[in-house]
């Protein structure tokens, strides 16, 4: 799938961040795209973006752009946001499930708040993926890339419910990848493990320094060139740190890029304690 144009893509979280970004990108290597988020110009979040921004900026490249207000805490709007994706396109090519949220909690946290999590960031992607493939199937094939983070492998403070869902993320892919190969349907994970500055991220990290994070096209350029390799380039976790590196791509936007390579499986033993602690509950009132 190297060559993109006319290709049907399908984002999450595409109302801020990477998944905009992915968006835009997807847009610009020939996709028309279906944008996915709860944002709108008429029921805006807290977080600034909105699907209809991002539909905009896809649609001044050329290519056809389609707003899909989603709540993906609600199976049946998961169910739908891939039927409409169809109706619309007639078609569907390329699914990214990106979107994701969190809540600043160890084992304290709220029960409620775990379920929104698990629900948003595992569930849903897992209904997007069932749903996705046999629209992919009839179409000749497609590419599933799952976006995972840093905290799928490492005990970060104050991100248990969100490095677990992203770590059952990954084993979803390599299930999924096997299941779908017949049908040449390739999936695969990008875990982001360079920091970017999407507007999330800033968001639940007030205290840090975010002068030295990437802009999110940066990692919009590694998920398209992973949605553009061969269908037999499947159920892989590719880390972005190790991708940027092994391929030449991602250039960074920094004057010092990030050196240090992070972990690329999940840590084993007792973590010494990170400090300092970051990350901090931005809507503490969000999820009651």
């Amino acid at each position: 799938m190297d060559d993109l144009e006319g290709k049907v893509a399908l984002v999450t979280g595409a109302s801020r961040g990477v998944g905009a970004a992915t968006a835009v990108a997807l847009a610009e290597a020939g996709c028309d795209v279906a944008c996915a988020a709860r944002a709108t110009e008429s029921s805006p979040q807290r977080t600034p973006g909105t699907l209809d921004e991002t539909v905009r900026r896809v649609e001044a490249t050329g290519r056809s752009g389609l707003s899909i207000p989603t709540n993906l805490a609600v199976d049946d709007e998961v169910v739908a946001m891939i039927r409409t994706t169809k109706e619309h396109f007639g078609r569907l090519d390329i699914l990214i499930n990106n979107a994701a949220i969190t809540f600043v909690g160890d084992l304290d946290i709220p029960l409620k708040r775990y379920d929104l999590v698990m629900q948003v960031n595992l569930r849903a992607p897992l209904i997007a993926i069932r749903e996705a493939a046999p629209v992919m199937a009839a179409g000749g094939g497609g590419r599933i890339i799952n976006v995972s983070s840093a905290a799928a492998l490492y005990p970060h403070p104050s991100l248990l419910a969100y490095g677990i869902s992203k770590i059952g993320l990954e084993r979803l892919t390599i299930d999924a990848a096997r299941q779908l190969a017949p049908s040449d349907i390739a999936v695969n994970c990008f875990r982001i493990d360079i920091a970017i500055a999407s507007e999330g991220f800033v968001a639940n990290t007030p205290g840090a320094d975010h002068s030295n994070w990437e802009p999110s096209e940066v990692a919009a350029e590694g998920i398209v060139w992973m949605v553009q390799q061969p269908v037999t380039y499947s159920g892989r976790r590719e880390s972005m740190f190790a991708l940027r590196h092994r391929e030449g791509i991602m250039a960074s936007r920094l004057a010092n890029p990030a050196t240090e390579a992070p972990a690329t499986e999940l840590f084993d033993g007792l973590a010494p304690a990170l400090a300092p602690d970051f990350f901090e509950e931005p809507y503490p009132d969000r999820a009651g």
